[in-house]
């Protein structure tokens, strides 16, 4: 288990788009802007130039997504008779989500403006807001309605209503989480003599699931096997007697048959022959068989560290706290053909006051290296978010050559929203090794 923290502050700016050129996705729209009440001024229509971008284009289900909606020219003059001071327009206004998730995002701006003749043209306005996805599939967002605020001797508003066929400023595509089977067993013993009955452990399944307990010869069941009942909390106790000589190893699963999604990889066994009696004494030499066994050892790991510290992200702009999550040694020395896998899962960033930054946020880039002599060969997880619902950090497949020692390690990156306050983010990484 490992804590990490993030720390936000300071400021970036972002890079100019050059002179001259329209920005990607900028689109055009007929508005109707209602002055306030107050002014006396008739309605206002004609075109909104506006952008609308955000920060990131290919969101995992459950991310939080950063939309900026950009403001470039509205048909709406200033309200009041006099200049309109320097800093008193505040803008909001709605984004329209279509396709895969539909709703809208609220977005508000600073209390940011020059000044503004009587009857001159409202400035350029910017203003941002966030959503969580929650469906996989394209996502379309859609410039909505307005509104220009002017607080200045008296409070008033400009409302601003999109027209019918107000064109798509910008898409991103959302991908579902990806799940990892979290099932595993352990063994009381890793051998015994033919019909030892031996005790299984099993975690990770259904609670309540009707699971099955096998012994294994390679990649086939033998007949040895027992039912299982998983409690509320997932977990499986049971005696499995093993006779089959050519057992190598111990499976449980959820189902009619073992699957990979379902069920666990197999716990190492070997059914060892009780040595022959030596024969009566005789007055002739005899010869006798000397019998030697190799004993199974255990599946470990260790971790380098007690904590990671990411990298500090500048309030305002947002952006990736980078770190590595400290050194994993993996050892295999079971002896048999099984394979393991590493699995790791992060819970939510919590920071000052309780505010918090979503555990999906999280990505990692995991890599594994074999020390030199170890027969078996690993292979990192892919590249991608880590979140509450786990990820593959390392593994290796069952075949007739495993065993070894194993570094594992991974780049982690941590998406930190913009205007996150400032403070430590503190969230627990927990790796399962099964």
């Amino acid at each position: 288990m490992v804590v990490l923290a993030a720390v936000t502050g300071g400021a970036l700016s972002a890079p100019a788009a050059a002179v001259g050129e329209t920005p990607p996705g900028q689109v055009e729209f007929p508005t109707h802007c209602l002055p306030p009440q107050e002014a006396g001024l008739p309605p206002a229509d004609g075109p909104t130039t506006a952008r609308i971008t955000v920060d990131d284009p290919a969101p995992r289900v459950g991310d939080t997504v950063t939309v900026t909606y950009q403001v470039a020219a509205a048909p709406a003059v200033n309200p009041l008779p006099s200049e309109l001071p320097v800093d008193v327009l505040t803008p909001t206004g709605r984004v329209l989500l279509g396709g895969a998730q539909s709703g809208e995002v609220t977005v508000t701006g600073a209390k940011r403006n020059e000044p503004v003749p009587p009857g001159g043209a409202l400035p350029a306005v910017t203003m941002t807001g966030t959503f969580t996805v929650t469906a996989p599939g394209a996502i379309t967002l859609t410039p909505g309605p307005y509104t220009l605020h002017t607080a200045h001797l008296l409070d008033l508003a400009t409302v601003c209503t999109a027209g019918p066929g107000t064109p798509v400023s910008e898409r991103l595509t959302a991908t579902p989480l990806p799940t990892a089977n979290l099932r595993g067993l352990t063994l009381a013993t890793a051998y015994g003599a033919p019909g030892a009955r031996v005790k299984v452990t099993g975690a990770g399944f259904a609670p309540g699931a009707a699971v099955t307990v096998a012994g294994r010869a390679g990649a086939a069941e033998t007949a040895d096997r027992v039912a299982a009942t998983a409690d509320e909390r997932g977990q499986v106790v049971a005696e499995l007697p093993l006779t089959d000589r050519a057992t190598t190893g111990v499976v449980a699963y959820e189902g009619t048959a073992w699957t990979a999604p379902r069920g666990t990889a197999p716990a190492a066994y070997t059914v060892v022959e009780p040595a022959p009696p030596a024969p009566a004494r005789t007055p002739e030499p005899v010869a006798r068989e000397v019998i030697a066994t190799v004993e199974p050892g255990t599946l470990a790991m260790t971790q380098a560290g007690e904590s990671v510290t990411l990298g500090a992200v500048p309030y305002g702009d947002g952006g990736a706290a980078p770190g590595r999550i400290g050194t994993v040694t993996v050892k295999d020395a079971r002896g048999g053909p099984a394979g393991w896998s590493l699995v790791g899962k992060v819970t939510d960033f919590t920071g000052p006051g309780g505010i918090r930054i979503p555990g999906a946020r999280l990505s990692w880039t995991p890599s594994c290296t074999a020390a030199e002599g170890s027969p078996g060969a690993c292979a990192a997880g892919s590249a991608g978010v880590v979140g509450p619902e786990g990820a593959v950090l390392a593994s290796t497949a069952d075949g007739p050559t495993p065993g070894g020692t194993f570094t594992v390690d991974a780049a982690v990156s941590l998406q930190v929203p913009p205007y996150t306050p400032p403070g430590a983010y503190t969230a627990v990484l927990t790796l399962t090794l099964s």
